[in-house]
């Protein structure tokens, strides 16, 4: 038991610390974040954030990815989330507590391309809907279909077996820039967004990534995802 006790002392220390108690506290938001913005949020050095970041995931308490040039961190699951809030009334932090400032709202970072899939506030949202919805299950870094999601995809002129195919990564997840959460990526983030396009429910604004989300494409997801856009 004595090695469980001090498994436990070593957790609780890397909790109590009062610069990684706000590094956390800013994760709770459920984005993920560059070592350099948690040093902000919690009044360190780059070098100080990176060695408490150490820490924390080597006791697995985060985990990071890489996207592009940038490394970002996130809890490494939602149990640990879930410690972590129900903690949240006994931290003890100063008034000078700095929050991480999300990127201001812009069309661009609303809905845009990112390669040819659909990225920004919307894409993440359509996602965490065909989540909810078991329209696709997330499996390590990938996205799976379920069968519910095949006849699903069907239905809106998109089939499976023909996507897959496709001599890329089926469905992926990729980190969106802008909300920090995964979007749907790969030959099926592409096969959703053409579709998209097809119908009218959004449109490529000229010379830029930026897309306009029609009225008719928010009544369409509106009755397919039951999400507000």
């Amino acid at each position: 038991m004595e090695y469980l006790e001090n498994d436990f002392s070593e957790i609780a220390s890397l909790l109590g610390d009062k610069a990684r108690a706000k590094m956390l506290w800013n994760l709770l938001d459920g984005r993920a974040y560059t070592a350099t913005e948690l040093a902000n949020c919690a009044d360190v050095s780059l070098q100080s954030a990176s060695n408490h970041l150490s820490k924390l995931l080597l006791n697995n308490i985060l985990i990071v990815e890489k996207q592009g040039r940038h490394r970002y961190y996130k809890f490494s699951t939602p149990e640990v989330a879930q410690v972590i809030e129900s903690m949240a009334s006994l931290l003890s932090l100063n008034t000078n507590y700095k929050k991480i400032k999300r990127p201001a709202i812009t069309a661009f970072t609303y809905a845009r391309t990112c390669y040819k899939h659909l990225a920004g506030e919307v894409g993440v949202k359509i996602t965490n809907a065909l989540l909810e919805q078991n329209i696709i299950k997330p499996s390590e870094k990938k996205y799976l279909i379920t069968s519910y999601g095949e006849n699903w995809f069907l239905k809106l002129g998109i089939q499976i077996e023909i996507t897959k195919n496709t001599k890329r990564s089926f469905a992926h997840q990729c980190l969106d820039w802008s909300e920090r959460k995964h979007h749907l990526a790969g030959a099926l983030g592409d096969a959703l967004l053409i579709k998209m396009l097809e119908k009218d429910w959004f449109r490529k604004n000229k010379n830029t990534r930026e897309l306009i989300l029609t009225t008719h494409g928010k009544q369409e997801i509106k009755e397919l995802l039951n999400i507000d856009l």
